[in-house]
């Protein structure tokens, strides 16, 4: 059975997993101890649930009980691991190894090296049925789930009778799965080597492996397929009508709410500028703009790609719009409120978290940031050679502002995890774009608007004359507080060039490490050498071996 297959199957495990989802009434279907299409999904009601379980079980819940409960929590975890915002001394699933690096430099001039590195642990796990220790395995099987549920819906909704002006329902599902489809291709791409396009309803067997960025190629195709969908919906009685019924109760609180269709229309270009930017390196290494990665599997940012990103991001997500989120909720949730998200499992005493907030992390924040006194704690001391620690997240109960950014909440509804774009992102996206060509200051000023959302209160930095590179660690520093826990660390990481080996121009210089002994180091060089886009699961490759002209299943720069 080919992972794609699993993926079928795990389809109608989640119709009867339903029952027990965040939503009950909305998500279960006819009868749950028969899930079949002709029992179950025969009418406007039965369409509308599975096209909601198909992606917030399949995608987000169903397969993720190896360490916390969602894909927020574990695949989103080795993002954060791998960025070194957090640390972990667990062995469930690998998480105190994969983002360990290869070497680290102390001030003393010392050498600290480690025998299993990141690649070599990664390649030693990716076995047939080993994906309760395989870190390459869980998005992988989420996003594969969640696409062959998108697959059903549309073959199905146009021979279902729907109700009011049917044209617009219909478009509204249609533009539904075209986004998720777009969503699920964007994460593939970007994180693994090769991918399979798997676009027949019936999921038929295909072992024809494409390279990342003809998987990006699809995801931008089917997310320009949204988009004109959208653009030609004018009844929006009907069309908030369904869409109301799609995204989960839960989720419709905060950011997260019905989206217009000009609002999903600016969530489609932000992800589609983030396609763009992940996925090409603009090296910043030691504080260097110009710097140059020699081994790697993608290639450099170019003014026309910088100048696309500025385009799309330009009409991109707006403060006040609604993004796509997941909650917990107190009973019948998708995820839990403590080990739902990275932030659950990292909120609260360093000493019984899962994982461990970095001091590198911290170190990003400037002293008198309200978001840096708001949530992060000194106190315990979590002794570890390189994940060392006096920093814990606190819980929002020991909170009193308001106004500023929360990090962690383990209360029921409470933790917004965004699964796909954000006013945070896009504006750091438009940041970037233009200090990178040039406009400093108008690029600072996205910097400075972003502190000011969430409630940093430092003074701003647009029109203070910083040069590029300084400007650059302003831009960086941001995004790696304002952003974290949203499954974009480790591209960020990769693409500055951060994750690549010394050797290949990478690295990251002047960092600060809180060793087992208690003692502070503040310029440590660290080489982690990880690999930049994973190979394929074997539990894929092995049931599917890849046919003839197929790109490679394993990364060929390791």
């Amino acid at each position: 059975m080919t992972q794609n297959k699993l993926s079928y199957i795990v389809l109608f495990l989640g119709m009867v997993a339903i029952a027990n989802s965040s939503c009950k009434k909305q998500l279960q279907v006819g009868d749950p101890n028969d899930p079949t299409l002709v029992a179950n999904v025969n009418n406007e009601s039965g369409l509308i649930a599975f096209a909601e379980g198909g992606v917030y079980m399949n995608g987000f819940a169903n397969g993720d009980g190896w360490l916390g409960d969602s894909y927020f929590s574990l695949p989103y975890g080795y993002m954060e691991l791998m960025a070194d915002n957090v640390g972990a001394d667990a062995s469930n699933n690998q998480i105190t190894t994969v983002g360990f690096p290869t070497y680290y430099i102390t001030d003393d001039g010392l050498k600290h090296p480690n025998g299993s590195p990141s690649v070599k642990i990664i390649r030693g796990y990716n076995v047939l049925g080993g994906s309760g220790n395989n870190p390459v395995y869980f998005q992988w099987q989420n996003m594969y789930a969640l696409n062959a549920a998108c697959n059903q819906i549309l073959a199905i909704a146009p021979k279902i009778t729907l109700g009011g002006d049917a044209t617009t329902r219909l478009n509204t599902i249609m533009a539904w799965c075209y986004w998720w489809k777009g969503y699920a291709y964007s994460q593939i791409g970007t994180m693994y080597y090769s991918g399979l396009e798997q676009d027949d309803p019936s999921n038929v067997t295909n072992n024809h492996y494409l390279p990342k960025d003809s998987i990006l190629a699809r995801s931008s195709y089917y997310l320009n397929q949204a988009a004109s969908i959208l653009s030609g919906i004018t009844n929006t009685g009907d069309y908030t009508t369904v869409l109301t019924q799609l995204i989960p109760k839960a989720c419709q609180v905060g950011n997260g709410g019905v989206l217009t269709t000009s609002m999903w229309l600016h969530n489609i270009n932000t992800l589609l500028a983030r396609n763009i930017l992940m996925n090409k390196l603009a090296p910043f290494v030691n504080g260097n703009p110009g710097a140059s990665i020699t081994k790697s599997s993608t290639g450099n940012m170019t003014a026309t790609d910088w100048n696309n990103v500025l385009t799309l991001a330009t009409n991109g997500i707006q403060k006040g719009d609604y993004v796509f989120t997941a909650r917990s909720a107190a009973t019948n949730t998708i995820m839990s409120a403590t080990g739902g998200t990275v932030a659950s499992m990292t909120t609260g005493g360093n000493i019984s978290s899962a994982f461990k907030i970095s001091v590198r992390f911290v170190a990003n924040y400037k002293p008198t940031d309200k978001r840096l006194t708001q949530n992060i704690r000194y106190g315990s001391i979590y002794n570890n050679p390189f994940y060392g620690t006096p920093y814990s997240i606190k819980d929002s109960l020991q909170m009193s502002n308001t106004g500023i950014y929360v990090l962690g909440n383990k209360l029921p509804g409470q933790y917004e995890a965004f699964i796909a774009g954000s006013y945070e992102e896009n504006a750091l996206m438009l940041a970037e774009a233009n200090i990178r060509l040039g406009n400093i200051d108008q690029g600072l000023s996205f910097v400075d608007a972003v502190r000011t959302y969430q409630g940093a209160g430092v003074a701003a930095v647009s029109g203070t004359g910083l040069t590029l590179a300084k400007a650059l660690q302003e831009l960086v520093s941001e995004r790696r507080v304002s952003l974290v826990f949203r499954g974009l660390s480790f591209y960020d990481a990769r693409r500055w060039g951060w994750i690549y080996d010394i050797s290949n121009g990478g690295g990251q210089y002047g960092q600060q490490l809180y060793n087992a002994n208690g003692t502070w180091f503040t310029n440590v060089t660290v080489n982690y050498n990880f690999m930049d886009y994973w190979d394929i699961p074997a539990d894929e490759t092995q049931l599917n071996p890849p046919a003839a002209g197929s790109s490679p299943i394993l990364n060929p720069n390791y």
